[in-house]
């Protein structure tokens, strides 16, 4: 996909973020946006920011846990601009804590929002894709943490290793088809976003396993890169049809190494990825 001017983009996680910063350079682009998440006020103001600059913006409050809320944001966005053409399933949370401590809601909590929330996208938006016949694209955000693993961020890299596979497979599904929709998937390391705050959005009030290693997250995520920077990278890999986006640098070292790891059979290191490492702003 090359012109964005008139198309369609739905955004989940829109409210802050990347989500916010893409809804931005879309805007940019000429593009009409439909802004999905969980966060009332801040999802109206994030709409009525756009629509001060005369973009044609919709709010629509969105659980993506939940795949009714996903069929009523594909309805009212169809009933709005008539169809869709970039798909960004990018909400997400964070949760720490060793795997045997997180509980039965912890897991119910970040697997619902971080892999069915990808989930409910796709299975709700492709077929309306499929049948519009238009070039479209589908973003799926994962993280490095979907590429390489570490200690007491256990659930959190499941869901996003799921997305990573989730993503392959559509690549693969809709390639085979002779489908006209592209697939990327993000995998970021930090950036400067509020997900280490991620229990400000949990509905079940059940508190979350509180092991967050606070000076990796927390330190990491205030040093990452800014969230403009990745919304620009999104923008020219959907132009490039890539199907990886590793928006850090040195990402590619990581990835070999534990990809080396694996094809000899080793185990890997017990220390994690420095905070360094992931920022990839050096």
């Amino acid at each position: 996909m090359q012109d964005f001017k008139d198309k369609v983009a739905v955004i989940t996680g829109a409210a802050s973020g990347i989500g916010k910063a893409f809804a931005d350079r879309a805007v940019d682009e000429g593009m009409k946006v439909v802004l999905a998440d969980v966060e009332r006020e801040p999802l109206l103001k994030a709409e009525a920011e756009l629509s001060e600059r005369g973009a044609q913006a919709l709010a629509v409050e969105t659980d993506v846990s939940k795949g009714v809320d996903l069929e009523r944001l594909a309805e009212e966005t169809i009933s709005a601009f008539g169809g869709v053409h970039v798909l960004f399933n990018n909400a997400g949370v964070a949760l720490g804590g060793r795997i045997w401590e997180n509980t039965t809601d912890d897991w119910d909590w970040i697997l619902g929002v971080n892999l069915m929330g990808v989930i409910h996208g796709v299975r709700v938006f492709v077929p309306i894709m499929q049948e519009q016949g238009d070039e479209c694209h589908i973003v799926n955000t994962a993280s490095m943490a979907g590429l390489i693993s570490a200690p007491r961020l256990g659930a959190y890299q499941v869901t996003k290793f799921g997305v990573v596979a989730l993503s392959e497979s559509l690549f693969y599904s809709l390639g085979e088809t002779g489908s006209n929709i592209g697939v990327s998937v993000l995998c970021p390391g930090y950036v400067q976003t509020h997900i280490d705050r991620s229990e400000r959005n949990r509905s079940d009030n059940t508190p979350a396993t509180n092991l967050y290693d606070t000076a990796f997250l927390t330190d990491g995520v205030a040093g990452g890169k800014e969230p403009e920077f990745i919304a620009d990278y999104i923008l020219d890999g959907i132009r490039e049809g890539k199907l990886w986006l590793l928006p850090h640098e040195g990402s590619e070292n990581l990835v070999i190494h534990r990809a080396n790891e694996i094809a000899n059979e080793m185990s890997p290191s017990l220390e994690r990825p420095s905070s360094a490492s992931l920022r990839g702003n050096q």
